[in-house]
């Protein structure tokens, strides 16, 4: 059993509780993780662009979250803000009007260098020696990345409304604001994204109020701004923009460890098109990585009323029996 969860039951918590603490190590950005305690395989969340763990694999819904989903089928469960989000530090170069693509923070090279650093962590504090991991969207990008630089440390990868390489014409990247801000409203419209006309909205208004204030709560300066907004890096807006004009940050073939692809049918950044590119160019991964498509679902189905069947989907391939 790992050294931390061996605390916790020494204490008498099993029920849904997670620690929260700083992954501080010299030269580097402190780091704000999330962890709750299973007996079983070690998982690690890795979030997307706009939102913190919090927000997302955290964030409980008529009294659970995903993260307590999956610690309820016995895994050990980890999350963690990037550089920029949540609590975790925010770069210096967040203050900068205007960076070149290369040195916008937030960017894909950086952000498999701060899963590296978790999953470090991960393997000092547990007996995993093998983590598995669930991305979701411009999250998919460095997980990916990581994956495939690190193959001994990965075991499973789910790579949730993942973004996939589309060929328009490609152009150089101009320089761009190092940081852009996010209000409730168009967290709103994202929700709303790609669900068709005549059906009612993946998550309630009131669910959606409730989440955008904490979310708003995410960054401490969102008051400083009208309407208030939360700042986050601008890097993955570039990642975006690189991987849609035909420069996908990490090269597919590269990860080896088992594959899962898992989405929306209204998902609008992970279309047809998209997973089916990922799958051929995934010619590494065992078997070929799996594309599933869930009914009822947009992007963000870890918070929509159809999220029991993500989770359902997600538990059963990482529960697989281990060759």
């Amino acid at each position: 059993m790992w050294k931390r969860a061996a605390a916790l039951a020494a204490l008498g918590i099993t029920s849904p509780q997670h620690e929260r603490y700083m992954l501080r190590e010299a030269g580097e950005l402190a780091l704000n993780l999330y962890h709750q305690a299973g007996s079983g395989p070690c998982v690690l969340y890795v979030h997307g662009a706009t939102f913190p763990s919090a927000l997302s694999v955290a964030y409980r819904l008529n009294g659970e979250s995903w993260a307590d989903n999956l610690q309820s089928r016995g895994f050990d469960v980890w999350s963690f803000d990037f550089p920029g989000y949540g609590g975790s530090d925010r770069p210096a170069a967040m203050g900068k009007v205007s960076s070149r693509p290369n040195e916008v923070p937030g960017r894909a090279n950086d952000a498999a260098h701060q899963i590296e650093r978790v999953v470090r962590h991960i393997r000092s504090q547990t007996a995993c020696t093998r983590t598995s991991i669930i991305a979701h969207s411009w999250g998919t990008i460095p997980a990916a990345r990581f994956a495939g630089d690190h193959p001994e440390w990965v075991d499973r990868l789910v790579l949730f409304g993942p973004v996939a390489q589309r060929d328009r014409t490609a152009r150089d990247i101009a320089p761009t604001a190092a940081s852009r801000s996010v209000s409730t409203a168009d967290q709103w419209r994202s929700f709303q994204t790609g669900v068709p006309g005549g059906e009612a909205s993946p998550i309630s208004k009131s669910d959606f109020e409730v989440w955008a204030k904490a979310y708003l709560g995410t960054d401490p300066t969102s008051g400083e701004r009208s309407p208030p907004t939360v700042r986050v890096p601008a890097g993955p807006d570039v990642d975006f923009d690189e991987a849609w004009n035909g420069h996908l940050p990490f090269d597919p073939s590269i990860v080896r460890a088992s594959t899962l692809i898992v989405r929306g049918e209204w998902d609008a950044i992970t279309r047809d098109a998209d997973a089916a590119w990922l799958v051929h160019a995934m010619v590494n991964v065992p078997g070929g990585a799996q594309d599933l498509k869930l009914a009822r679902g947009a992007h963000r189905m870890h918070l929509e009323a159809n999220r029991q069947e993500l989770f359902d989907a997600v538990g059963e391939f990482l529960a697989q029996v281990r060759p």
